[in-house]
């Protein structure tokens, strides 16, 4: 009974905030246009933390997932500047999200380097590469593209589902298409038991032939490449690209995977679970937006419930 309890804990949370930001702001909380804000917002964090999952399934983590989304828009939109394709460009950030958690991976598979301190010193490596690649400036909105920056404006009509001059953002399409991938990854391949047989004993699974060194590395490559995408999802958003934009995705998505880790029995992380954690992290800046609560007090807030949740779920198991 406390073992179910603690298990749908942070999914009680998940719907006593939303009860609480529908009471407070009744006229314009709980709208389809207003969820529909929510899914675009929530979008590239979602991105981010979905790959997180796949280096935290093996008790690992990445720290260098925001300067890596940074460095990836600024690639894309540098490019841009030299008047070279949309495709060139995507696929050239795409590329340099995926080297990086390539070099993530080696540092840690590999050289055998804990993922704080290798991560730590590639986040300040990727960060610093994006500041020497934009000069330390804000490439704007004239020299992005505007088929770019359409995509994030853009999205598929819910006329015909009763929601009208309502659309579903692309944004919010290509997170759910991430999530079903990582999804069906981790729960229902080879890929994805090994992926979790590692994180269960590391040692144990080499000694059963799995290949830890590869997997590890391959897992952080996964995380790399969805940094990249939300980092090319963010300069959409905004129309330009700088090298501090993706600075807060990295501490929100390890929020929103431990967040979802309550929810398992055996406290591992799962995709389903970290769109919880998501959707809290989510809501509660939508709200208190709304209310004009400043940010430092969403970032306590958010804090506290990591806290709270990650003590709670650890009391649940000693129980």
């Amino acid at each position: 009974m406390i073992s179910q309890l603690r298990q749908a804990g942070t999914l009680i949370g998940l719907v006593l905030i939303v009860v609480f930001f529908t009471v407070q702001l009744p006229e314009t909380f709980l709208t389809a246009r207003n969820l529909i804000n929510v899914s675009q917002q929530i979008s590239m964090l979602a991105v981010v933390a979905f790959a997180m999952t796949v280096v935290m399934v093996m008790t690992d983590f990445d720290l260098s997932v925001g300067s890596m989304a940074s460095l990836a828009g600024i690639v894309a939109a540098v490019l841009f500047t030299a008047d070279q394709p949309v495709w060139l460009a995507v696929v050239a950030a795409l590329a340099v999200g995926v080297l990086g958690g390539v070099v993530n991976g080696v540092l840690v598979a590999v050289l055998g380097i804990l993922p704080f301190v290798a991560t730590l010193g590639t986040l300040t490596i990727y960060s610093g590469a994006a500041f020497w690649i934009s000069d330390g400036k804000t490439i704007f909105g004239r020299d992005i593209p505007k088929g770019f920056s359409e995509f994030a404006r853009g999205g598929v009509s819910l006329d015909a589902v009763g929601f009208a001059g309502v659309s579903l953002p692309y944004m919010t399409i290509l997170a759910l298409v991430v999530l079903a991938v990582v999804w069906v990854t981790l729960e229902h391949t080879t890929y994805g038991r090994r992926l979790y047989a590692i994180g269960g004993n590391a040692e144990a699974a080499r000694l059963a032939g799995v290949r830890v060194r590869w997997l590890r590395l391959s897992a952080f490559a996964i995380t790399g490449l969805g940094a990249a995408v939300a980092g090319l999802m963010y300069a959409s958003r905004v129309a330009s690209a700088n090298p501090t934009q993706g600075a807060g995705l990295m501490l929100d998505a390890i929020a929103a995977v431990f967040l979802g880790m309550t929810m398992g029995k055996e406290g591992e992380p799962r995709a389903l679970a970290t769109l919880v954690g998501v959707l809290i992290l989510g809501i509660l800046d939508n709200g208190l937006t709304q209310m004009k609560v400043d940010s430092y007090v969403r970032e306590m807030l958010v804090g506290t419930i990591v806290i709270a949740a990650v003590a709670t779920s650890s009391i649940g198991r000693r129980a």
